[in-house]
């Protein structure tokens, strides 16, 4: 019997292996922006405690009301999925995992009388997430994007979450950070070495 050593996991790859990914991705929410003025796709968000607003964690970050709306979403989505692109995560599940959990939070402990949407959930997950795992990886290049985005993002992401916002979600932005930053401690945290 032949032991192998052990080796963790961590789907090293380049920005630019992915970002066709990042431009599909944000194309997609775009799409649906455009298909949404023929069709009723807001009222497919998220509704707290609604088992008819279940739908909106998943389709919640592609809505948005209008351009204004979609327009502040696109440039900081764009910036942080690059981030993440070029980290040694996988990108895809933990974008997958911030709207899936994020989404679950503001569904169980948002405001109830509201549809929520927008991708904000999703881009202060992944402040948050890149922000958390750069100060736990206890490695140069992820704490100096944990650096840039704190020092780029941070006052939006304090101001985001304080609930004197009319017409905010300030609850889904809540709800995406702390998504982000468990996902971040759950992936640095618990990594475990796996047999090559």
């Amino acid at each position: 019997m032949l032991l192998r050593k052990p080796i963790l996991k961590n789907h090293r790859h380049k920005i630019k292996d992915e970002l066709f990914s990042v431009a599909l991705f944000t194309g997609f929410i775009w799409a649906i922006f455009f298909l949404d003025q023929f069709l009723p796709l807001e009222k497919t968000g998220l509704v707290p405690r609604h088992f008819s607003g279940l739908i909106g964690i998943i389709s919640m970050p592609f809505l948005h009301g209008n351009l204004s709306h979609l327009m502040g979403n696109t440039l900081p989505l764009l910036i942080l999925l690059s981030l993440l692109a070029g980290s040694r995560a996988d990108s895809k599940s933990i974008v997958i995992m911030i709207i899936g959990l994020g989404g679950t939070l503001l569904w169980i402990f948002g405001r109830g009388n509201s549809i929520h949407i927008g991708a904000s959930l999703l881009v202060f997950g992944l402040a948050s997430f890149l922000v958390v795992s750069g100060l736990l990886e206890k490695r140069i290049l992820p704490l100096l994007i944990s650096i840039v985005v704190t020092l780029v993002y941070g006052g939006s992401l304090l101001s985001g979450v304080l609930p004197w916002q009319p017409g905010i979600s300030w609850d889904g932005h809540l709800s995406g950070a702390i998504a982000g930053a468990l996902v971040a401690y759950g992936l640095v945290k618990k990594r475990k070495p796996q047999w090559a």
